[in-house]
């Protein structure tokens, strides 16, 4: 199996090469928290795998596709790669705003495409970030005759003109409101998964996926990092991490020019993940609010 992983990462299937292409690699272990979704995840891609293709046999059709939503940085886009890479599925990964053109017909035609490629390369995932900008809710001023017509090929993919046999759509949105709700359908997207801020066992767990590689001095009180970390996003958490790091560097590197300096001796203190927590308010502080949804 590791021969076969070392060979599919270096050469993808001939229908993905004029796509974005990846053979993820990251664990289920790298995903820290939400346990809850990646269960369903496993389900919805194990289950129709699984010999003597039980769902079937029970006569359940397996799920055409699930919706990620909730609010950026919280490991939506980690999630997917994580599902491919242990179920070992080829994965095509688009932002919605990268299948719109403004050439008549170009945005359906690509839409086609994509789904063609993951077909011939099989059993594939396609991921769909940004979906909310591919497929707006109709009503919705600044929407066009483009995203209708893009709406409509979605539709006709997903409803299976054409056999999506072991092809997954996976959509992610930070703005679940915006989408189109033909898509969110049972048939289509048929299930909804919030990734919400994680909670204080789901930022232990973050915080334990970025600091295992890193050499922590034994008096940070990592339980008392997951309660300061409260309101962070996985993303801001792993920044706090970074810099807590670089922090230590940068204790060090002033002597390292005028003396000898044994880096086997460097570790993150409690004072750099403090800094670090400082830098991450302040930034925070100064990120633009984010404005009501129109309704």
């Amino acid at each position: 199996m590791s021969d076969f992983r070392e060979a599919s990462s270096e050469v993808a299937p001939s229908g993905l090469r004029e796509v974005s292409v990846e053979v993820p690699n990251v664990r289920w272990e790298d995903v820290g928290g939400l346990e809850p979704i990646k269960a369903t995840l496993r389900e919805a891609i194990a289950w129709p795998l699984s010999p003597p293709l039980l769902l079937v046999k029970i006569g359940m059709q397996p799920p055409r596709g699930i919706l990620l939503y909730g609010p950026p940085g919280n490991g939506k886009t980690l999630l997917v790669k994580a599902l491919a890479s242990q179920s070992n599925l080829n994965f095509i990964s688009v932002k919605g705003p990268e299948l719109l053109s403004k050439y008549i017909g170009e945005s359906e035609q690509g839409v086609r495409e994509l789904f063609a490629r993951a077909r011939h390369a099989a059993p594939c995932i396609i991921f769909l970030d940004e979906v909310d900008a591919l497929a707006p809710k109709r009503g919705l001023d600044g929407r066009s005759p483009v995203t209708d017509r893009v709406v409509s090929q979605l539709l006709t993919e997903l409803d299976g003109v054409e056999a999506l046999s072991d092809v997954w759509v996976i959509a992610a949105t930070n703005r679940l409101d915006m989408i189109d709700d033909a898509l969110l359908r049972p048939g289509r997207l048929d299930f909804h998964l919030e990734v919400t801020r994680p909670d204080r066992a789901a930022r232990a767990a973050i915080l334990q996926v970025h600091l295992r590689d890193k050499p922590v001095d034994q008096g940070v009180n990592r339980a008392a990092l997951a309660e300061l970390t409260e309101g962070l996003s996985a993303a801001e958490i792993r920044f706090v991490c970074d810099r807590a790091a670089l922090n230590a560097i940068r204790r060090i590197f002033p002597a390292m020019g005028s003396e000898v300096v044994d880096v086997d001796t460097l570790r993150i203190e409690q004072r750099d993940f403090d800094d670090a927590l400082s830098a991450q308010s302040g930034a925070s502080e100064q990120r633009p609010r984010p404005q009501p949804a129109l309704v």
